[in-house]
């Protein structure tokens, strides 16, 4: 099957991403993120980490998608190349700028990123949510809820970056239906963002189900995808691991694409990847050092749901 060209609100053509100069693994963060490997004796990381997001990047532009990328180069930010927590952007201009766990992450939120959605798009308001952080309430933005624009859900994992209060909170204010669960990794340690378990596209859905706590839950996921049309893929908990869950679809000029990791890619079974190619063409890429600080090619990637103003 040809993938389809048509515009879909869940999927955007223009994104942001970040290009690390100082990367490294974040030792702040390693308490509850147990993606994350430890950066003892892994030397300097950052050449090869610019060059997996330059080469990122270069091939996104190559599919059509516009890719807004900044640099930092600051060496107290270790995961800027991470945008999608800090700030999303949602139809009808609209940006949320929201609360961080660790200290070194808040440093990451960048006055020149929100400047230029300003200019090059329709933004109607900026609603800034990090001051929740005085009160220890914390929402990751597209790495603490995975949103589906065309339902209008974000499902979102309890976690200590995950509070259900900032939640429901950015939910009222966006007009999005919360759906708070709990999930845990196979050891029993809570997932610490809910984008590494599922991914929603326009028509499938990629879900770590089996880490899902509540089987009241999953059934209710489960059935809530189907009645809208989605296919539902479900992936093993060792997929999981491999940031099978942790892609994001776009709109390219020839229609839409997921991009995910090729560590991600090499996870998948031939069924998912046939399920998938219904309608979407899976978009590789290799980001292995990226992904020692326990995230993957949806974390690297802030979609811009915004109207251009050209």
């Amino acid at each position: 099957m040809v993938p389809s060209s048509e515009f879909s609100t869940q999927a955007p053509s223009s994104v942001v991403m970040v290009r690390p100069h100082h990367f490294t693994v974040n030792t702040e963060t390693a308490a509850d993120n147990r993606f994350q490997l430890s950066n003892e004796n892994a030397g300097d990381l950052s050449p090869l980490a610019y060059a997996e997001i330059t080469r990122a990047a270069a091939l996104l532009r190559e599919q059509g998608i516009v890719v807004h990328l900044f640099e930092s180069e600051g060496s107290n930010t270790p995961d800027s190349v991470f945008p999608n927590n800090w700030f999303s952007t949602h139809s009808g201009g609209y940006v949320a700028i929201y609360p961080m766990k660790a200290l070194s992450r808040r440093r990451e939120r960048r006055s020149d990123i929100i400047d230029m959605l300003k200019s090059r798009y329709r933004v109607q308001e900026v609603i800034d949510y990090s001051g929740l952080e005085l009160d220890g309430l914390f929402l990751e933005g597209t790495g603490s809820m995975v949103l589906d624009h065309i339902d209008r859900a974000a499902y979102a994992v309890r976690s200590e970056r995950t509070d259900p209060i900032a939640v429901e909170r950015f939910c009222t204010q966006f007009s999005f239906e919360p759906f708070l669960f709990s999930a845990k990794d196979p050891s029993g340690f809570d997932i610490y963002h809910t984008n590494v378990l599922m991914c929603v596209a326009t028509d499938f859905a990629m879900i770590g189900l089996d880490m899902i706590t509540d089987s009241g839950r999953r059934r209710e996921f489960v059935n809530r995808f189907e009645r809208a049309g989605r296919r539902v893929i479900g992936l093993t908990n060792a997929q999981i691991e491999k940031f099978a869950g942790n892609a994001i679809e776009l709109l390219g000029g020839n229609g839409r694409i997921l991009a995910l990791s090729t560590t991600a890619l090499l996870a998948l079974t031939a069924e998912q990847i046939g399920i998938i190619g219904e309608s979407a063409r899976i978009l590789p890429l290799a980001i292995p050092t990226i992904e020692l600080a326990g995230g993957s090619v949806r974390c690297t990637i802030a979609g811009v749901h915004l109207t251009p103003r050209d």
